[in-house]
């Protein structure tokens, strides 16, 4: 399994406008699509963490072949009122808002 972290700034009213536009993407193809397995949304004072957990390692590359996809590119729109750039000086893509894990334990079964 492979994990993603996004690290973005979001007003923490705007959580059910945000929780509304996943839900709907997610109850399409496209979570499956991009191999996402599980999705997980977090606001902590002004800031907003998108942690998302692929099927096996090649999630970056499902997600950037998903990148053309309207359902992909309509939910970036319709999410820009709702979430900022951390760091708009560097900000291209949400690559460049991606944590890096530095550490990792799993339990065993």
């Amino acid at each position: 399994m492979h994990s993603t972290l996004i690290v973005a700034r979001m007003d923490p009213e705007a959580n059910a406008d945000v929780a509304k536009l996943f839900g709907e993407f997610d109850n399409t193809e496209m979570p499956h699509r991009m191999g996402t397995r599980r999705r997980q949304l977090f606001h902590y004072r002004g800031l907003y963490f998108h942690l998302q957990d692929f099927d096996g390692d090649n999630g970056g590359e499902l997600i950037e072949e998903a990148k053309t996809d309207a359902r992909f590119v309509a939910i970036s729109e319709d999410l820009k009122p709702y979430i900022g750039a951390y760091d708009p000086k560097t900000w291209r893509s949400p690559a460049d808002a991606m944590a890096t894990r530095f550490y990792h334990w799993e339990g065993s079964a």
